[in-house]
Protein backbone atom coordinates (compact mmCIF):
# COMPACT_ATOMS: atom_id res chain seq x y z
CA UNK A 1 0.00 0.00 0.00
CA UNK A 2 1.35 3.43 -0.93
CA UNK A 3 1.69 6.13 1.72
CA UNK A 4 -0.97 8.17 -0.10
CA UNK A 5 -3.45 5.28 -0.05
CA UNK A 6 -2.74 4.55 3.60
CA UNK A 7 -3.38 8.17 4.55
CA UNK A 8 -6.57 8.34 2.51
CA UNK A 9 -7.82 5.14 4.14
CA UNK A 10 -7.08 6.48 7.61
CA UNK A 11 -8.80 9.80 6.94
CA UNK A 12 -5.62 11.84 7.32
CA UNK A 13 -5.59 15.14 5.44
CA UNK A 14 -3.31 14.73 2.42
CA UNK A 15 -1.24 17.19 0.43
CA UNK A 16 -0.22 16.47 -3.14
CA UNK A 17 1.62 18.76 -5.54
CA UNK A 18 2.42 18.88 -9.22
CA UNK A 19 6.05 18.47 -10.14
CA UNK A 20 7.22 21.22 -12.50
CA UNK A 21 7.84 19.81 -15.96
CA UNK A 22 11.28 18.28 -16.28
CA UNK A 23 13.42 18.34 -19.43
CA UNK A 24 16.60 16.80 -18.04
CA UNK A 25 19.07 17.26 -15.23
CA UNK A 26 18.68 13.88 -13.53
CA UNK A 27 18.40 13.47 -9.78
CA UNK A 28 19.93 16.88 -9.12
CA UNK A 29 17.06 18.61 -10.92
CA UNK A 30 14.48 16.51 -9.08
CA UNK A 31 16.07 17.36 -5.74
CA UNK A 32 16.14 21.06 -6.64
CA UNK A 33 12.45 21.08 -7.48
CA UNK A 34 11.52 19.11 -4.36
CA UNK A 35 13.56 21.15 -1.89
CA UNK A 36 10.87 23.57 -0.70
CA UNK A 37 7.92 21.16 -0.95
CA UNK A 38 9.25 18.15 0.94
CA UNK A 39 8.16 19.09 4.49
CA UNK A 40 4.46 19.24 3.56
CA UNK A 41 3.79 17.19 0.42
CA UNK A 42 2.80 13.53 0.67
CA UNK A 43 3.00 12.68 -3.03
CA UNK A 44 4.05 14.43 -6.24
CA UNK A 45 2.31 14.30 -9.62
CA UNK A 46 4.62 13.33 -12.46
CA UNK A 47 2.78 14.87 -15.40
CA UNK A 48 2.39 13.22 -18.80
CA UNK A 49 3.23 15.68 -21.59
CA UNK A 50 1.37 18.46 -19.81
CA UNK A 51 -0.89 20.57 -22.04
CA UNK A 52 0.24 18.48 -25.05
CA UNK A 53 3.87 19.62 -24.76
CA UNK A 54 6.59 16.94 -24.82
CA UNK A 55 8.72 16.51 -21.68
CA UNK A 56 10.51 13.72 -19.81
CA UNK A 57 8.14 10.78 -19.45
CA UNK A 58 6.06 10.39 -16.27
CA UNK A 59 7.40 6.86 -15.78
CA UNK A 60 11.00 8.12 -15.77
CA UNK A 61 10.12 10.97 -13.40
CA UNK A 62 8.21 8.61 -11.11
CA UNK A 63 11.11 6.18 -10.85
CA UNK A 64 13.45 9.11 -10.24
CA UNK A 65 11.22 10.42 -7.46
CA UNK A 66 11.31 7.04 -5.73
CA UNK A 67 15.09 7.02 -6.04
CA UNK A 68 15.36 10.36 -4.23
CA UNK A 69 12.92 9.34 -1.51
CA UNK A 70 9.71 11.00 -2.72
CA UNK A 71 6.40 9.28 -3.47
CA UNK A 72 5.10 9.80 -7.02
CA UNK A 73 1.64 9.97 -8.51
CA UNK A 74 2.26 8.89 -12.10
CA UNK A 75 -0.12 10.57 -14.51
CA UNK A 76 -1.07 8.75 -17.71
CA UNK A 77 -3.03 10.34 -20.55
CA UNK A 78 -4.75 8.50 -23.37
CA UNK A 79 -3.97 11.08 -26.05
CA UNK A 80 -0.53 9.76 -27.05
CA UNK A 81 -0.67 5.98 -26.50
CA UNK A 82 -2.78 2.99 -27.40
CA UNK A 83 -3.79 0.33 -24.89
CA UNK A 84 -0.62 -1.70 -25.44
CA UNK A 85 1.62 1.24 -24.54
CA UNK A 86 -0.58 2.15 -21.57
CA UNK A 87 -0.43 -1.44 -20.28
CA UNK A 88 3.34 -1.39 -20.71
CA UNK A 89 3.68 1.87 -18.75
CA UNK A 90 1.48 0.58 -15.95
CA UNK A 91 3.45 -2.64 -15.70
CA UNK A 92 6.71 -0.69 -15.84
CA UNK A 93 5.46 1.44 -12.95
CA UNK A 94 4.52 -1.64 -10.95
CA UNK A 95 7.94 -3.19 -11.61
CA UNK A 96 9.65 -0.27 -9.85
CA UNK A 97 7.13 0.15 -7.03
CA UNK A 98 5.18 3.12 -8.41
CA UNK A 99 1.70 2.55 -7.01
CA UNK A 100 -0.16 5.87 -7.30
CA UNK A 101 -1.61 6.32 -10.78
CA UNK A 102 -3.70 9.25 -12.03
CA UNK A 103 -5.69 8.44 -15.18
CA UNK A 104 -6.65 11.17 -17.64
CA UNK A 105 -8.08 11.29 -21.13
CA UNK A 106 -5.77 14.23 -21.90
CA UNK A 107 -5.94 17.54 -23.72
CA UNK A 108 -6.13 17.44 -27.50
CA UNK A 109 -2.87 17.92 -29.43
CA UNK A 110 -4.13 21.30 -30.64
CA UNK A 111 -3.51 22.60 -27.09
CA UNK A 112 0.24 22.07 -27.51
CA UNK A 113 3.16 23.24 -29.61
CA UNK A 114 3.12 20.29 -32.03
CA UNK A 115 -0.48 20.31 -33.28
CA UNK A 116 0.49 18.15 -36.27
CA UNK A 117 1.01 15.19 -33.89
CA UNK A 118 -1.46 12.33 -34.32
CA UNK A 119 -3.92 11.88 -31.49
CA UNK A 120 -4.57 8.32 -30.31
CA UNK A 121 -7.36 8.16 -27.69
CA UNK A 122 -7.63 4.38 -28.00
CA UNK A 123 -9.04 4.50 -24.45
CA UNK A 124 -10.48 7.32 -22.40
CA UNK A 125 -9.76 8.17 -18.76
CA UNK A 126 -12.52 5.95 -17.37
CA UNK A 127 -11.40 2.99 -19.47
CA UNK A 128 -7.81 3.58 -18.33
CA UNK A 129 -8.95 3.34 -14.70
CA UNK A 130 -10.63 0.03 -15.52
CA UNK A 131 -7.44 -1.13 -17.27
CA UNK A 132 -5.38 -0.51 -14.13
CA UNK A 133 -7.89 -2.52 -12.10
CA UNK A 134 -7.75 -5.32 -14.70
CA UNK A 135 -3.98 -5.57 -14.28
CA UNK A 136 -4.51 -5.75 -10.52
CA UNK A 137 -6.58 -8.89 -11.07
CA UNK A 138 -3.57 -10.56 -12.64
CA UNK A 139 -4.08 -10.39 -16.39
CA UNK A 140 -3.79 -8.10 -19.39
CA UNK A 141 -6.79 -6.89 -21.38
CA UNK A 142 -6.31 -9.85 -23.69
CA UNK A 143 -6.84 -12.22 -20.77
CA UNK A 144 -3.20 -13.33 -20.80
CA UNK A 145 -1.96 -13.81 -17.22
CA UNK A 146 0.72 -11.57 -15.82
CA UNK A 147 3.79 -13.68 -15.07
CA UNK A 148 3.97 -17.42 -14.67
CA UNK A 149 1.76 -17.47 -11.56
CA UNK A 150 -0.75 -14.85 -12.71
CA UNK A 151 0.09 -12.58 -9.78
CA UNK A 152 -1.43 -9.14 -10.12
CA UNK A 153 -0.03 -5.73 -9.22
CA UNK A 154 -1.15 -3.09 -6.71
CA UNK A 155 -2.20 0.45 -7.63
CA UNK A 156 -3.84 3.36 -5.87
CA UNK A 157 -5.81 4.70 -8.82
CA UNK A 158 -6.87 8.30 -9.11
CA UNK A 159 -8.51 10.53 -11.70
CA UNK A 160 -9.31 14.18 -12.33
CA UNK A 161 -12.51 16.14 -12.81
CA UNK A 162 -13.33 19.78 -13.54
CA UNK A 163 -16.04 21.02 -11.15
CA UNK A 164 -16.57 24.25 -13.10
CA UNK A 165 -16.81 23.01 -16.70
CA UNK A 166 -20.25 22.81 -18.28
CA UNK A 167 -22.49 20.92 -18.32
CA UNK A 168 -22.13 21.05 -14.52
CA UNK A 169 -24.54 18.21 -13.68
CA UNK A 170 -22.60 15.90 -15.99
CA UNK A 171 -19.41 16.37 -13.95
CA UNK A 172 -20.80 14.54 -10.91
CA UNK A 173 -22.14 11.75 -13.11
CA UNK A 174 -18.77 11.41 -14.82
CA UNK A 175 -16.98 11.36 -11.47
CA UNK A 176 -19.36 8.61 -10.33
CA UNK A 177 -18.40 6.57 -13.41
CA UNK A 178 -14.74 6.95 -12.44
CA UNK A 179 -15.52 5.67 -8.95
CA UNK A 180 -17.42 2.74 -10.46
CA UNK A 181 -14.43 1.96 -12.70
CA UNK A 182 -12.22 1.77 -9.61
CA UNK A 183 -10.79 5.22 -8.86
CA UNK A 184 -9.83 5.89 -5.22
CA UNK A 185 -9.17 9.64 -5.34
CA UNK A 186 -10.15 12.58 -7.48
CA UNK A 187 -7.90 15.60 -8.01
CA UNK A 188 -10.23 18.44 -8.95
CA UNK A 189 -9.17 20.88 -11.62
CA UNK A 190 -8.43 24.32 -10.21
CA UNK A 191 -11.39 26.65 -10.30
CA UNK A 192 -11.63 30.35 -9.58
CA UNK A 193 -15.42 30.14 -9.23
CA UNK A 194 -15.85 29.15 -5.60
CA UNK A 195 -19.60 28.73 -5.97
CA UNK A 196 -19.06 26.02 -8.58
CA UNK A 197 -16.61 24.13 -6.37
CA UNK A 198 -19.18 24.33 -3.56
CA UNK A 199 -21.88 22.99 -5.85
CA UNK A 200 -19.76 20.04 -6.94
CA UNK A 201 -18.58 19.10 -3.44
CA UNK A 202 -22.05 19.37 -1.88
CA UNK A 203 -23.40 17.14 -4.65
CA UNK A 204 -20.58 14.66 -4.02
CA UNK A 205 -21.51 14.52 -0.33
CA UNK A 206 -25.27 14.36 -0.95
CA UNK A 207 -24.90 11.44 -3.39
CA UNK A 208 -22.39 9.57 -1.21
CA UNK A 209 -19.70 9.94 -3.88
CA UNK A 210 -17.25 11.55 -1.44
CA UNK A 211 -17.35 8.34 0.60
CA UNK A 212 -16.03 6.42 -2.41
CA UNK A 213 -13.72 9.02 -3.92
CA UNK A 214 -11.35 11.19 -1.88
CA UNK A 215 -11.96 14.75 -3.10
CA UNK A 216 -8.75 16.79 -3.50
CA UNK A 217 -9.29 20.32 -4.91
CA UNK A 218 -6.39 21.94 -6.76
CA UNK A 219 -4.92 25.34 -5.91
CA UNK A 220 -2.62 27.18 -8.30
CA UNK A 221 -0.15 29.78 -7.02
CA UNK A 222 0.59 32.33 -9.73
CA UNK A 223 2.81 35.42 -9.74
CA UNK A 224 1.43 38.00 -12.19
CA UNK A 225 -1.71 39.18 -13.95
CA UNK A 226 -0.10 38.03 -17.18
CA UNK A 227 0.14 34.50 -15.81
CA UNK A 228 -3.53 34.66 -14.89
CA UNK A 229 -4.46 35.69 -18.42
CA UNK A 230 -2.26 32.91 -19.83
CA UNK A 231 -4.00 30.30 -17.69
CA UNK A 232 -7.39 31.63 -18.75
CA UNK A 233 -6.53 31.48 -22.45
CA UNK A 234 -4.32 28.38 -22.60
CA UNK A 235 -5.58 25.91 -20.00
CA UNK A 236 -8.78 24.19 -21.18
CA UNK A 237 -11.73 24.46 -18.83
CA UNK A 238 -10.45 27.35 -16.69
CA UNK A 239 -12.69 30.38 -16.19
CA UNK A 240 -10.67 33.27 -14.75
CA UNK A 241 -12.94 36.02 -13.38
CA UNK A 242 -11.99 39.43 -14.79
CA UNK A 243 -12.27 41.00 -11.33
CA UNK A 244 -9.44 38.80 -10.03
CA UNK A 245 -7.18 39.87 -12.89
CA UNK A 246 -8.00 43.53 -12.23
CA UNK A 247 -7.31 43.02 -8.54
CA UNK A 248 -3.77 41.82 -9.31
CA UNK A 249 -3.21 44.52 -11.94
CA UNK A 250 -4.08 47.26 -9.45
CA UNK A 251 -2.08 45.78 -6.56
CA UNK A 252 1.13 47.38 -5.32
CA UNK A 253 2.78 43.94 -5.28
CA UNK A 254 1.29 41.57 -7.88
CA UNK A 255 3.05 38.48 -6.53
CA UNK A 256 1.80 39.08 -3.00
CA UNK A 257 -1.73 39.63 -4.29
CA UNK A 258 -1.60 36.38 -6.28
CA UNK A 259 -0.55 34.59 -3.11
CA UNK A 260 -3.49 36.13 -1.24
CA UNK A 261 -5.88 34.90 -3.90
CA UNK A 262 -4.40 31.39 -3.67
CA UNK A 263 -4.80 31.51 0.11
CA UNK A 264 -8.44 32.59 -0.15
CA UNK A 265 -9.23 29.82 -2.64
CA UNK A 266 -7.43 27.20 -0.55
CA UNK A 267 -9.13 28.38 2.65
CA UNK A 268 -12.50 28.14 0.95
CA UNK A 269 -11.76 24.65 -0.40
CA UNK A 270 -10.64 23.35 3.00
CA UNK A 271 -13.88 24.48 4.63
CA UNK A 272 -16.07 22.53 2.19
CA UNK A 273 -17.60 19.16 3.06
CA UNK A 274 -15.99 15.97 1.81
CA UNK A 275 -12.54 17.46 1.16
CA UNK A 276 -9.77 14.93 1.85
CA UNK A 277 -6.80 17.15 1.02
CA UNK A 278 -5.40 19.77 -1.33
CA UNK A 279 -3.38 19.55 -4.54
CA UNK A 280 -0.97 22.44 -5.18
CA UNK A 281 0.45 23.78 -8.43
CA UNK A 282 2.98 26.58 -8.12
CA UNK A 283 4.67 28.80 -10.69
CA UNK A 284 6.64 30.70 -8.05
CA UNK A 285 10.38 30.29 -7.73
CA UNK A 286 10.29 30.17 -3.94
CA UNK A 287 8.74 28.07 -1.19
CA UNK A 288 5.22 29.15 -2.17
CA UNK A 289 3.60 25.81 -1.41
CA UNK A 290 5.27 25.53 2.00
CA UNK A 291 4.34 29.13 2.85
CA UNK A 292 0.74 28.55 1.84
CA UNK A 293 0.47 25.32 3.84
CA UNK A 294 1.85 27.08 6.93
CA UNK A 295 -0.56 30.01 6.44
CA UNK A 296 -3.47 27.58 6.18
CA UNK A 297 -2.51 25.76 9.34
CA UNK A 298 -1.63 22.54 7.51
CA UNK A 299 0.91 20.69 9.58
CA UNK A 300 4.06 19.17 8.13
CA UNK A 301 4.00 15.54 7.07
CA UNK A 302 5.74 14.53 10.25
CA UNK A 303 3.29 16.46 12.43
CA UNK A 304 0.26 15.05 10.61
CA UNK A 305 1.56 11.51 10.92
CA UNK A 306 2.15 12.06 14.64
CA UNK A 307 -1.21 13.68 15.38
CA UNK A 308 -3.24 11.76 12.82
CA UNK A 309 -5.96 14.34 12.34
CA UNK A 310 -7.15 16.87 9.78
CA UNK A 311 -5.88 20.45 10.06
CA UNK A 312 -7.85 23.27 11.59
CA UNK A 313 -7.91 26.09 9.08
CA UNK A 314 -5.87 29.09 10.14
CA UNK A 315 -7.37 32.53 9.68
CA UNK A 316 -5.23 35.43 8.58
Amino acid sequence: MSTLERKLDSGEFVVTAEMPVIDGGGHAELQRQLEFMRPYVDAYNATDNLAAHAHVSPLAISIGLLQVGAEPVMQLVCRDKNRLALEADLMGAAMYGVQNICCLTGDDVTAGDEPEARRVFDLDGIQLIALARTLERGHYLSGRPIGADGTGVRFCVGAVENPSAPPLDYRIRRAAKKALAGARFLQLQMTYRTELLERFLHAAVDTGLSQRLAMIPSIMILRTAGAMRFVASSVPGIDMPAELVRRVESAVDAETECFEIAYELAYHAMTQPGVAGLHFISFRKDAGIAKLCARLGIETKQERETHGHSPSVAVG
